[in-house]
């Protein structure tokens, strides 16, 4: 009960900052953004997993370094930061399991999406005379994708849809504030965002049944 109570405030708040985003005061906005993160890493530390105690501890700090990434992102460079520490946490948690093998497929669509990504944004960035930032992109692409492909390891559908809304929400991000202006950009950026790192979350109970299911 408790658990679907904390779920439903973590979707009430992130429902709120979304769609309410012009009604919150200036001052209160960077609180409101962080609030659901900081119920969602709660969330994660409250699952009782002792079998996956090194995965669970992987995307808590994973979900801390996003939050603070939060926070910090009207600071780019420190933000972006941020972010691509959590992700490689990410990426530990994710490999740190083996329950399924990537099909080929998903391997080539991660590939050709991360070269169009790669050539778009990063490409954009680097003509407008910001190297140092393009590069910075590009490193962030190659995170969040092995991000997303190690994650389709861990069996879990949680932790896989989770990456992907992941990449799409950072793709969103980065097409909107690099390329050309997109509508809707901070709805779809932050239900995106949000979603995703509610799945992972979750992931965490989950994992922890697939590998009771090895167990016995």
């Amino acid at each position: 009960m408790a658990k679907k109570i904390l779920i439903a405030c973590i979707i009430a708040l992130g429902l709120y900052y979304i769609f309410f985003f012009s009604h919150i005061t200036e001052s209160l906005k960077l609180i409101f953004k962080v609030i659901p993160m900081i119920l969602i890493i709660f969330l994660a530390a409250m699952q009782k997993v002792p079998h996956i105690k090194k995965y669970q501890m992987l995307v808590i700090t994973g979900l801390i370094f996003c939050m603070i990434g939060d926070y910090t992102l009207r600071w780019f460079l420190f933000g972006l930061t941020s972010f691509l520490i959590g992700h490689i946490f990410y990426i530990f948690a994710f490999a740190s399991t083996n329950e399924r093998k990537v099909p080929i497929w998903a391997k080539i669509l991660l590939l050709v999406y991360g070269v169009c990504m790669a050539v778009w944004i990063a490409g954009t960035v680097f003509t407008s005379g910001e190297t140092v930032l393009s590069i910075a992109v590009l490193a962030y692409i190659s995170v969040i994708l092995t991000m997303g492909w190690t994650a389709i390891r861990t069996g879990s559908t949680f932790a896989t849809i989770g990456a992907m809304l992941f990449i799409a929400s950072d793709s969103y991000l980065a097409i909107n504030k690099f390329v050309l202006p997109l509508p809707f950009s901070h709805e779809i950026i932050m239900l995106t965002y949000y979603s995703a790192q509610l799945l992972i979350a979750l992931s965490i109970l989950q994992y922890s049944e697939i590998r009771s299911k090895v167990i016995q």
